[in-house]
Parts: C-alpha cells; structure tokens; sequence
C-alpha cells in the first residue's frame, strides 16, 4: 500500500536535542519548583502531582518532596508521563512571556509544508507531552507550524519502544499501519513501529549519533528536502562516516559515496545504508 500518513518523533528528528537538553529542561527545572508550589492546588496541577506520588511509591510525599522527585526525573531525563506534564505547563508560560522559541530544523520546516500540500497526514509522536508537543511547532522560530499537523501523540499512547503503541496510534488516526511512515533517531523506536506494520526511516543530525547504532558517529546533516514519502527517493548527497574502531585503536573516516535513488544506488551507498540500518529501516539523510 502506498504511505498517506507521516508520523514523526521530534527531538533528534525535527528538532535539535540540543534545544531539548540546554534550553528546555534548564528552563523546566528553573521554573517548575515554584510553579507547582504556586499551582498545587489547582485541578489538573493536582492530577499530576498525584501521579508523580503513585509512580514514585511515595503516596504521602508533600510538595517540596514532590519537587525533588520532580527535579530528579528531569537530571535522569526520565520519560515519566507527570513530569511530561508538569513540564508542559511551565514551557508554556515560558512560550506566552517570549522566553522560548521552538526550534524545528529548516530542512523539517520545509518538508513539512512540502508533505502537507502533497495530502500526507501529518502526526507527532514524542515522548514530551502532546502540550509541549504543539508548543515547539505553534511557537517555533519559523512561526506557527501548527496547522501542518492532524494530531499529537506521547507516552499516554504507550512507551515509544513498544510495538502496541504503534499499533494504537494506528487505530487512533485511522489508517492501516502500512500506510503509515515513522521518522525517528532511535533504532529501538524504528523497530517497534516496524513490528506494527509501519514503514520507518531513520535520521541522524550533525553531530549526532544514531542512537541504537553505535558503532557509527554521523558527521553530516540528515537532508529532508528532497525525500518523497511514497517514492522514498533522495536527492545525491555526500555521505561521510567514521567507524569506531576498539579502545586503543584509530579510525579514519572512510567515505561511501553518494546515496541516490533506491532505485539507481551505488553498491557503496547500498553498502553504507544497509549498515547503518541494520537492514531493517531506510536511513533518511
């Protein structure tokens, strides 16, 4: 079946997790003691200061405990659904006073309204919040992005590594999984929503490395702009990668060629591909 809808993750994919780990999370855990201790009587505050008792095993914990569990998730960066709240909440105020700008690549800015012009359904699956979710597109630095998208998914849907939260956000927008595309930095994402049915493409940034794969450090920018959902063809582009060699050992960087249109590929760009993705999902750069 041909694709009709694209899901994608954020952090690492559309946008920097640098965003994420030096301006978010400081942000968050700046502001987030006060603002629970401001707000913990208000109803959906309360919700999730309730949550964050349960899943920490500490049902009579008071606020200032609370906050302190709070602060700890957010150094381990832990993807508990009440923090993912609470954080949402405060990035929110953050957005509405102009401290913060989402930050979405340009060449994701570009496919994005590209994708949605040609028909796709566009959905978000991150493990933030579906608040903070719709907060880095309706307020990013390239304007409100937010009319792009048909719907939002977190970890209410399930853990991101687990083949039956695929398959629920299946059921939720409507359409059979193998009509759905998933856009991810994270191997182990890509393989659950492979094991839904879904088609996956993996990306990796500058500077990053794909994560699942790490025998090998990406050094150029992932390129959306030329990548068509259902031909799945990519325009040439330069790849270079350097292969982690052993402790004590050196590593040159060894330069595969350019990766073309699946069907034209160069046996080096084959070769290149089908390492990185372990032969299971298409590398998207």
């Amino acid at each position: 079946m041909s694709i009709k809808a694209i899901l994608t993750d954020i952090e690492g994919t559309t946008s920097a997790v640098s965003f994420v780990f030096d301006v978010l999370f400081p942000y968050a855990a700046q502001h987030l003691p006060t603002f629970v201790r401001q707000h913990a009587d208000r109803s959906d505050v309360a919700e999730q200061l309730a949550a964050v008792r349960q899943d920490s095993g500490e049902p009579d914990a008071d606020v200032e405990r609370v906050v302190a569990i709070l602060l700890g998730w957010i150094a381990e960066d832990r993807k508990a659904t009440p923090l993912k709240a609470l954080q949402g909440m405060v990035w929110e105020q953050g957005y509405q006073a102009g401290q913060l700008k989402g930050h979405v690549y340009p060449d994701a800015v570009e496919a994005l309204k590209r994708w949605h012009r040609a028909g796709y359904g566009l959905h978000v699956y991150s493990s933030g919040s579906i608040q903070a979710q719709k907060l880095i597109f309706g307020c990013s630095e390239a304007g409100d992005l937010s009319p792009l998208f048909s719907g939002y998914f977190d970890t209410t849907s399930g853990p991101k590594r687990e083949v039956q939260s695929y398959q629920k956000i299946s059921q939720a927008i409507g359409i059979a999984p193998d009509e759905i595309l998933f856009l991810s930095d994270i191997v182990q994402e890509l393989d659950a929503a492979r094991g839904a049915g879904m088609a996956t493409c993996g990306l990796a940034r500058e500077g990053g490395r794909w994560k699942g794969m790490s025998r090998w450090t990406v050094l150029r920018e992932s390129i959306l702009r030329s990548f068509h959902p259902a031909k799945k063809t990519l325009r040439p582009t330069r790849i270079v990668a350097r292969e982690l060699a052993p402790v004590g050992l050196r590593s040159s960087p060894k330069k595969w060629g350019s990766l073309r249109d699946p069907t034209g590929a160069s046996s080096l760009a084959t070769m290149f591909n089908l390492v990185l993705t372990d032969r299971r999902h298409q590398a998207l750069w």
